[in-house]
């Protein structure tokens, strides 16, 4: 890689580390699996930021690779680790408030495919054709897996039981739901 080009990735990845970092952390929930994530996704960029360096939203090719690195992480066999509820220490207290941290537990409770098109979706700003292209599946399924995933955010919010008759349902399942109420 010549020098410029160099330059230019130390650059890219300067400015938008915390960015990533904060993506990285909603979908995970784990700021060392954050960071472990993002050292990933910028290793793999610098491997190729000679063909990508061009690209028109480099941004948003950077969390989608960053979604799908977590994914993958998902169906390792060695990552089926689970986290308890207690830790062998206390852990020393924060300095300041995490402002995700509300957001973040309520994410923890959806699906890994749910909680990565919501993270693209919503809070990453991309569109359903850019979610669908940046995961590897249809337009359809972003929009279902948003939909069940927005039901459940909601129902969680408000401590009612998620509304499957209302758009999360199959077709089916509504028509059921609708024979049952008459």
């Amino acid at each position: 890689m010549k020098e410029s080009e160099e330059r230019e990735f130390r650059d890219f990845a300067a400015a938008r580390l915390e960015s990533l970092r904060r993506v990285a952390y909603l979908l995970c929930h784990d700021w060392h699996a954050a960071d472990d994530l993002v050292q990933t996704v910028l290793l793999k960029l610098y491997q190729r930021w000679r063909r990508l360096a061009h690209v028109d939203n480099l941004d948003a090719y950077v969390r989608g690779m960053l979604a799908n690195a977590w994914l993958d992480e998902l169906r390792r066999p060695w990552r089926r680790e689970r986290a308890t509820e207690r830790l062998p220490e206390h852990a020393a207290a924060a300095d300041g408030a995490d402002p995700d941290r509300h957001l973040g537990r309520l994410l923890l409770r959806l699906g890994p495919r749910q909680r990565a098109v919501v993270v693209l979706r919503f809070y990453c700003d991309q569109s359903v054709e850019q979610t669908a292209h940046l995961l590897g599946i249809s337009e359809g399924t972003v929009k279902s897996q948003a939909a069940r995933a927005l039901d459940t955010l909601r129902a969680l919010m408000t401590g009612a039981a998620p509304d499957r008759t209302a758009g999360g349902a199959s077709r089916p399942q509504r028509l059921l739901a609708t024979e049952v109420t008459r």
